[in-house]
């Protein structure tokens, strides 16, 4: 069985992968969105978390491994998430060095940012402002798209038609030799 496509959605909270994420299943109805929020809302429903009873494993272990179940089915999914720290790089290039990945960023500039944050209300203010200080900073992507710039179903187009490309899919590879490299430097 070939194994299904993934398409990552790296970015800040607020700068729109959700939305984005929903929008490219519009174009292409045979992927389905996969959220990292959404995926912890399952470990949240495990966990006492008032009682401090944890699972003592990082929740992006599980959900880059049950991304790579579903694509080793043939299910296409798109990954709604922040590559935010080392050990979530590491399960991410770990767990998925082996499956076709486009990688895409999902950039928006701070003001806006600010003002999705605001109107939200459900994230804790600044928390996008401070994720740019290590979003972004190692990946080398495939495709990035601006979702204050450009419509989401402007920005969903831009990833559809890439995808569509003879071009190969090498930001994964290119970010994980990066990732590697820089980790045996240390």
């Amino acid at each position: 069985m070939e194994k299904g496509m993934i398409i990552v959605l790296n970015g800040v909270s607020s700068s729109g992968k959700s939305t984005l994420a929903e929008e490219i299943t519009k174009f292409l109805p045979d992927f389905f969105a996969f959220s990292v929020d959404d995926y912890d809302l399952v470990i949240e429903k495990m966990e006492d978390r008032n009682n401090e009873r944890l699972i003592p494993i990082e929740t992006e272990y599980f959900y880059y491994r049950n991304a790579a179940m579903f694509s080793d089915r043939g299910v296409n999914v798109i990954l709604d998430q922040i590559l935010h720290d080392p050990i979530a790089l590491q399960n991410f290039y770990e767990t998925l060095k082996s499956y076709p990945i486009l990688l895409a960023g999902v950039h928006c500039p701070a003001e806006e940012l600010k003002r999705r944050e605001k109107l939200r209300g459900d994230r804790q203010f600044g928390q996008a402002i401070s994720q740019l200080n290590f979003v972004h900073k190692q990946e080398i992507y495939d495709i990035e798209v601006n979702t204050h710039a450009n419509s989401m179903m402007e920005c969903a187009k831009e990833i559809v038609d890439w995808l569509d490309s003879d071009t190969p899919l090498l930001g994964f590879e290119k970010s994980r030799e990066q990732f590697e490299s820089t980790s045996r430097s240390k």
